[in-house]
């Protein structure tokens, strides 16, 4: 990105190359990718260096605020985040009242526990559904059997998941949470251990019972 600087103000944060007009001087667009940034100085465009937003899946970031620095002879950008919410919270109306909904109940705004819990349930469920196949099976022939491999494989997701939701329901503050996301490394950057919301039991042992 560019700024068009006035004054020693920010008149413009230009985001993609255009056409511009400066002091009765028509430029083509191309200036902005062909001219060297003394030239693009000279007639008052700046660099603009990003800045770093947050991470979305744990916190709000800002509308972008932009400062310019003469000696630096560039603009830099910058955020402000917030953490989201752990917890539920009960919706407010702009008056300060409980929202309701058309039945008289609360309205309530997940937090990230209870949106993460309820995404891991739908994992469990997704991942033991692949072998729905075999239940429909015995259902027609009740000489068939489920393999001992798919009940103990559906019994362990079954369990990683209790123990994903207890270890979201520990986390007491935001670090705690974050570091449920955060894989375990090796010296070499490599995954040694999987994160503890996406670690689930291996289908190694039934994958020739997927469906």
């Amino acid at each position: 990105m560019w700024a068009l600087i006035k004054d020693n103000k920010i008149e413009e944060i230009i985001r993609f190359p255009k056409t511009i007009v400066l002091d009765d001087v028509k430029h083509s667009k191309k200036i902005f990718t062909a001219w060297t940034w003394d030239e693009l100085n000279a007639i008052g465009i700046y660099t603009v260096e990003a800045g770093t937003v947050g991470d979305d899946r744990f916190e709000v970031t800002s509308q972008p605020t932009y400062t310019y620095s003469a000696s630096g002879k560039k603009v830099t950008t910058a955020y402000t985040t917030t953490d989201k919410a752990l917890n539920d919270v009960n919706a407010k109306n702009a008056d300060g009242s409980d929202t309701k909904d058309a039945d008289g109940n609360q309205v309530v705004n997940y937090g990230l526990k209870t949106i993460a819990k309820n995404k891991t349930k739908i994992s469990a469920n997704v991942l033991i559904k692949r072998f729905g196949w075999l239940v429909q099976r015995v259902t027609m022939d009740s000489s068939a059997t489920i393999p001992s491999a798919v009940i103990t494989y559906c019994a362990a997701i079954r369990t990683d998941c209790a123990a994903i939701i207890t270890a979201i329901d520990g986390a007491s503050n935001m670090t705690a949470f974050k570091a449920l996301y955060a894989n375990e490394l090796n010296e070499d950057g490599t995954v040694k251990t999987v994160n503890r919301i996406n670690r689930w039991t291996t289908d190694s042992t039934v994958k020739d019972y997927l469906r």
